[in-house]
């Protein structure tokens, strides 16, 4: 038979794509960057496939590590649903918190809330609460809270859900962003029309950032935007593109703040108002059915 990678050696891929970081990835998942590399390394090896570019700018996912980690999200989304049955079966979900979120929220927003929980939580003398993060697109976060995977939810598409309680506690803003060397680079301004018009470098359906910008495109103008040029599973990939001048994208300006800081990526004025979305908490019932706990971190999701 052939090698399968475990369980964790495959969490710790999808963080380092997501993340765009073998040291952030690292932190995420526990670990040591050396222990981080090291596993990496080692499974690259088994498999026989170079899944990483690693470079001073950053790690990026490899087109062979795109589709290998596209094919891990089922099995890891797979191995999270027994994780979460087995701690039913013992009894033990009091002890921890399951949220799910989509990717930008888990990478930008929910490690501040976290701390924050954390911190009130031991200021009023209790054990701090164990969380355990479901990372997913904002249609399967929805999926996996509607089918009891998770306590709490946070997304980032704004259409209005009838079947779950929701709670706006942030904003967030998608911006355009290119190539250094695109001509629209340069450009004062590109109208909405140039953009939606234009095929992008997208992430699959159910993404709260596309279905954002299809939403605002069809208000603004409508009418749909153009087919993607290409589709890729991740924020991380999605930047290695541009960053090559495959094609532009829309993405949340907290996603690109260190692209745009550091010269990898530019940011293209476009003639409209900006284009903002909600970020938005959802759990099954009403709020009366939170748990203590998912109260608490709602509570630092809107005060952070």
């Amino acid at each position: 038979m052939g090698y399968v990678p475990d369980i964790e050696a495959l969490r710790l891929l999808r963080a380092v794509c997501e993340l765009g970081s073998i040291s952030a990835a690292a932190r995420e998942r526990g670990v040591t960057q050396q222990s981080a590399s090291a596993r990496l390394r080692a499974m690259e090896r088994a498999l026989g496939l170079e899944l990483l570019l690693r470079s001073p700018q950053g790690v990026t996912a490899t087109p062979a590590g795109e589709v290998f980690v596209a094919w891990a999200d089922e099995l890891l989304h797979a191995a999270d649903r027994l994780e979460t049955g087995i701690g039913q079966l013992r009894g033990e979900t009091g002890r921890e918190l399951s949220v799910a979120a989509s990717q930008t929220v888990a990478s930008h927003l929910l490690p501040r809330w976290l701390v924050a929980l954390r911190a009130a939580q031991l200021a009023a003398g209790h054990t701090p609460t164990e969380v355990r993060l479901l990372t997913a697109n904002s249609a399967d976060t929805c999926a996996r809270v509607r089918g009891g995977e998770a306590s709490l939810g946070f997304i980032e598409s704004p259409e209005p859900l009838t079947d779950l309680s929701s709670r706006v506690v942030a904003r967030d803003e998608l911006v355009v962003v290119v190539a250094t060397d695109h001509p629209w680079a340069v450009r004062d301004a590109v109208p909405l029309a140039d953009v939606a018009g234009t095929g992008l470098v997208a992430r699959e359906l159910g993404s709260g950032t596309r279905r954002s910008w299809e939403l605002t495109v069809g208000e603004r103008l409508g009418r749909p935007p153009a087919d993607p040029a290409v589709v890729l599973a991740n924020s991380a990939a999605i930047r290695s593109a541009v960053a090559s001048g495959l094609a532009p994208a829309v993405l949340s300006s907290r996603v690109v703040a260190d692209d745009l800081r550091l010269g990898r990526l530019a940011r293209v004025p476009v003639d409209t108002a900006p284009i903002t979305r909600p970020i938005t908490a959802i759990w099954r019932g009403a709020a009366r059915d939170l748990s203590p706990v998912a109260r608490d971190l709602l509570e630092a999701a809107q005060l952070s």
